[in-house]
């Protein structure tokens, strides 16, 4: 029996609209998670994330590990009053960053022996210990510790790394124990082969949890794989439960999963391009160093009624931005983010209407047509 409540409110073909009710708030689905990797929101004040329509922010397990420490968090009261962040948090399990640190890292049954990337200490991550770590931390919702394999790959390594991973997924299981209140989400594995997908999906049902991520998707396989397999994999999930396409993505790759049944995301894409001058907006990306923004004093958006776009020309963003300002991260990481959460809104009442194909035909349309002509 799951420890958290899941509603599912409306559906349209594979895509469903709900909300996930946790003590800390509920989460409306499908939902974007904005991350928050070291306990901040890069570039943003957190009643700002609030302001956009966040319900739920992302925590990093393998980053927060390191700096400040799991055990110092814990001491000044946990994640939530670290970054003054009352709503619910997800913490990633750690295993995608440790996956990058190939040249740093020994994976065996028990665990994985790597090197921290900022001061070279050893450290041993574990399925008990990320199962400790996330507690200490305080997360709303935790992932249980996986191996994510870069794609492509050969068909054995990916079936041995699902294998370990699903091990490792009875691991978590255990060591989470059952803390009312409190989610811990598996994680199907299997690359892009169905037969494993499946296998993964019928290990972690045994086992049983209270969301479902999709893993080792957006490393590499591109737009045409990735959908290839959300065309089955949500499906081979528990229909009552949460599903959640871990680090997706941008905007088409979120209307496009929707539309084939998952209900929650995270991606760094809408902070990250906040920072080098990139706006995402629904006429698609508007890089803001091109010169013809220079003399327009059109907002980016007239119909976005985030900050930047109330009161901000995109003369001046143009000029912050090429300036290296700090207010340029500040206002298109808002703006951004305010996009996203638009969108959201935009899918949940689309699905709920049972209008989900219109709205993502006018969503494609309007990205063709690009962004407004320069003055």
């Amino acid at each position: 029996m799951s420890r958290v409540a899941f509603e599912i409110e409306g559906r349209d073909g594979r895509a469903r609209t709900g909300k996930l009710i946790l003590p800390r708030g509920e989460i409306r689905t499908p939902a974007f998670m904005p991350v928050g990797t070291a306990a901040t929101v890069k570039a943003m004040l957190p009643d700002s994330v609030r302001a956009t329509g966040a319900d739920i922010l992302l925590g990093n397990t393998y980053h927060l590990m390191l700096r400040p420490g799991a055990e110092r968090m814990a001491r000044l009261g946990g994640l939530h009053r670290f970054m003054n962040w009352e709503r619910p948090i997800l913490t990633d399990s750690g295993g995608f960053q440790v996956m990058s640190l190939a040249e740093l890292r020994k994976l065996t049954e028990e665990g994985v022996r790597f090197r921290s990337h900022v001061d070279g200490s050893e450290h041993m991550l574990t399925p008990e210990r990320c199962m400790e770590i996330q507690r200490l931390l305080g997360s709303d919702i935790a992932m249980c510790f996986d191996e994510c394999p870069a794609l492509p790959a050969e068909r054995g390594a990916i079936a041995a790394s699902m294998a370990l991973s699903m091990r490792w997924a009875r691991r978590s299981r255990d060591a989470f124990g059952d803390r009312a209140g409190h989610a811990l989400f598996g994680i199907q594995q299997g690359g892009l082969e169905p037969d494993l997908r499946a296998e993964s999906a019928e290990a972690l049902t045994r086992i049983g949890f209270d969301g479902y991520a999709i893993g080792g998707l957006a490393v590499g396989e591109g737009q045409e794989a990735m959908f290839g397999v959300l065309d089955y994999a949500p499906g081979q999930l528990p229909d009552d439960r949460p599903r959640y396409l871990m680090g997706v993505g941008k905007p088409d790759d979120i209307v496009g999963a929707v539309q084939r049944g998952v209900d929650m995301f995270d991606c760094v894409l809408p902070t990250r391009s906040g920072r080098t001058g990139q706006a995402l907006t629904r006429f698609g990306s508007v890089n803001l160093r091109n010169a013809r923004h220079a003399e327009d004093p059109r907002p980016l958006d007239p119909d976005c009624a985030c900050p930047c776009c109330r009161s901000y020309s995109r003369a001046y963003l143009h000029h912050v931005v090429k300036t290296g300002e700090i207010i340029a991260s500040m206002l298109l990481t808002w703006h951004n983010l305010h996009y996203y959460q638009e969108l959201m809104q935009g899918l949940r009442a689309a699905v709920a209407q049972g209008a989900l194909d219109a709205f993502a035909a006018a969503f494609h349309a309007r990205r063709a047509e690009g962004d407004v002509a320069p003055l």
